[in-house]
């Protein structure tokens, strides 16, 4: 095993994992010519792991090593262990590790529309939503409740967030995804109906059964604030609501996307 004892929190080979920020882990660097993400527990590294990404080095505290982390690092090969006390590291990362367990790993390209849509039935847009926790949460239950893939717009929070990884479980390795721009026209060009998840004049019920009943319908959440912009709504087949109680008039982003999904699956 490649150990490292960490001795100073200004050891540049440790930047993954504390100064440097999600936009610049994403960018090209000298360790692997491609971008990183840090991947949080031995569960979800170990999901990351069996989807094929490729780990780069690993943190943790040094307990772990022949505890929570010894079957992660059977996996992982020969690369950079860092460890030391759990004092030091949270020091460096500016929090306690969730059972003592970081990887660095290496982002892959991200795939075309129709290529993480060809065989869909089911698909999410996401648009404009930038809490890193929702979409985390719009993740692990697209997984859960049969989305096939999920499309972000360029205003949405990137899903390779530490905090987006962290909330989803590991889901966002699970579920295909890629980033889509505002026009539908791909989508229709792939015979997708869309419905926008918005309150209107002429909204109907999630349980309206020409829903269900359609092939391929892609399902289109806003941010729980501004929801969705006028022209997204004007432009959808379909503009959709859930039925509420008490005066009640919206819920959050992530908890409206599990109630579409499980409601609107094909």
């Amino acid at each position: 095993m490649n150990i490292i004892e960490v001795t100073s929190l200004d050891m540049l080979e440790l930047a993954p994992y504390s100064s440097l920020t999600e936009r610049q882990l994403r960018q090209q660097n000298g360790l692997t010519k491609k971008g990183l993400f840090i991947a949080e527990s031995p569960k979800v590294i170990n999901v990351a792991l069996d989807a094929g990404y490729k780990p780069v080095s690993l943190l943790c505290e040094r307990k772990h090593i022949t505890g929570d982390a010894a079957t992660i690092i059977e996996r992982c090969g020969d690369i950079p262990i860092y460890t030391g006390d759990r004092e030091l590291l949270a020091k460096l990362t500016g929090y306690t590790l969730t059972r003592g367990v970081l990887c660095a790993m290496q982002t892959v390209e991200t795939p075309k529309v129709n290529d993480v849509c060809a065989n869909a039935k089911r698909v999410v847009i996401i648009q404009g939503v930038s809490d890193t926790t929702n979409i985390g949460a719009i993740f692990r239950s697209a997984a859960a409740l049969g989305i096939d893939a999920v499309l972000l717009t360029p205003d949405s929070c990137d899903p390779m967030n530490r905090r987006s990884i962290r909330v989803s479980m590991g889901s966002v390795f699970l579920v295909p995804w890629t980033w889509i721009d505002f026009s539908f026209e791909e989508l229709r060009a792939m015979n997708f109906k869309i419905a926008a998840m918005a309150l209107s004049d002429n909204s109907i019920s999630i349980d309206d059964p020409k829903l269900t009943q359609e092939e391929r319908l892609a399902i289109l959440m806003g941010t729980e604030g501004d929801g969705l912009p006028k022209q997204a709504i004007q432009e959808a087949d379909y503009v959709v609501k859930i039925p509420m109680y008490h005066n009640v008039d919206s819920l959050n982003v992530a908890a409206a996307a599990a109630v579409a999904f499980w409601q609107l699956r094909a």
